[in-house]
């Protein structure tokens, strides 16, 4: 025999009971948690098939065409989305699609209250603003700090006041869902309807703020596709017979078999492993030497090397009284000499001793 279809009442109270223990005390990274959401969510999409199955509800009606027990059931979407939001991700771009699909939900949320003329005229105003530009969209879109305080203190104090009105009306007989006042209970679905509204609100405009958050994240690599060769390639082994190699490190057989040969191909592609160091053992000897530099040549080969460079003068001292004796029978060096003596002499006529110090004269 086959399974007999559930109603919707009986599928939506599965999904509620669900959904508030998934409230509770659960670890959201735990399987159990994941479960449970995942079922959530089935229940809450089933419950959509059969509204969209019966034709619950419909845009050519109003608010007061809605039977009061049939007002829950315009919570189903906001629920979804509420749960949406609460789906973990592996990596920016998935969570990226889950935050779309969740703002879908809450879009039709709104829609569908929007067809009833239920939102207030403060949310139908926000729902204009939204409609405009949702990617910006916020619930506080002054931009001087004062008024955005005071946006937020107000916001906050509408969400307390209605979480205050609702725990008022459950715990009191008169808006019992079963058994008490139908009006009474109709204003208290209406009420949980105007807090979800609110809540959406603040969703959407979470959904943005991690939006841009996630715009920053780094773009992961996506992995390149792979040819027919590269798998016949690969499929042949590390090393084919043309010699190529996915593998970054050759093998050690392979780097063993290329220590001797040239170094370079024809074409400068390295044959076998080289350092641009010298040899090991220098290297080796120059771990235990001093920390200071050692000489590199003796003193008298320092001083050889400066005297051939002209870097040391020679004479002075008793060198210098040492004058080789003239040679008479050279003329031309006389003659050189006794010119040498008269240009001196008339230079010393035409320069007096102190005529070139002009500073300190009156």
């Amino acid at each position: 025999m086959s399974e007999e279809p559930r109603t919707l009442k009986a599928v939506f109270q599965a999904a509620e009971l669900k959904r508030l223990a998934l409230e509770g005390t659960y670890e959201a990274n735990s399987p159990t948690y994941r479960e449970d959401l995942a079922e959530a969510l089935e229940l809450y999409q089933e419950c959509t098939q059969i509204i969209n199955k019966v034709a619950l509800f419909s845009p050519n009606e109003s608010v007061e065409d809605i039977s009061t027990s049939d007002l829950p059931y315009l919570l189903v979407s906001y629920r979804m989305a509420e749960l949406l939001q609460k789906v973990s991700t592996k990596s920016p771009l998935e969570r990226k699609t889950a935050l779309n699909t969740t703002r879908e939900v809450y879009e039709k949320f709104l829609h569908l209250l929007d067809n009833y003329s239920i939102l207030s005229a403060s949310d139908s105003k926000l729902f204009t603003e939204y409609n405009e530009d949702p990617a910006t969209f916020s619930t506080i879109s002054t931009t001087d700090p004062a008024a955005r305080r005071n946006a937020k203190i107000a916001n906050f104090k509408a969400e307390k006041e209605l979480k205050n009105k609702l725990e008022y009306m459950r715990s009191s007989p008169r808006y019992l869902e079963d058994g008490g006042d139908e009006e009474a209970v109709r204003e208290l679905y209406l009420t949980n309807i105007s807090f979800c509204t609110h809540m959406a609100f603040q969703g959407l405009e979470g959904i943005n703020r991690e939006m841009e958050i996630l715009a920053q994240a780094p773009i992961p690599l996506m992995p390149q596709a792979t040819t027919v060769e590269d798998d016949e390639r690969r499929r042949r082994g590390p090393s084919g017979s043309d010699g190529y190699s996915d593998r970054l490190d050759a093998p050690l057989n392979s780097l063993m078999s290329r220590t001797n040969g040239p170094l370079l191909s024809r074409e400068g592609k390295p044959l076998r492993p080289f350092t641009l160091t010298s040899n090991r053992q220098d290297l080796r000897n120059g771990v235990f030497r001093p920390g200071h530099n050692l000489p590199t040549m003796s003193i008298d080969e320092y001083l050889e090397e400066e005297r051939r460079r002209g870097g040391i003068i020679e004479g002075g001292g008793e060198a210098s009284f040492r004058r080789p004796e003239p040679d008479e029978d050279d003329m031309e060096k006389a003659d050189a000499e006794t010119m040498k003596a008269r240009e001196w002499d008339e230079f010393k006529e035409a320069n007096p001793r102190g005529s070139g110090n002009t500073l300190n004269r009156g």
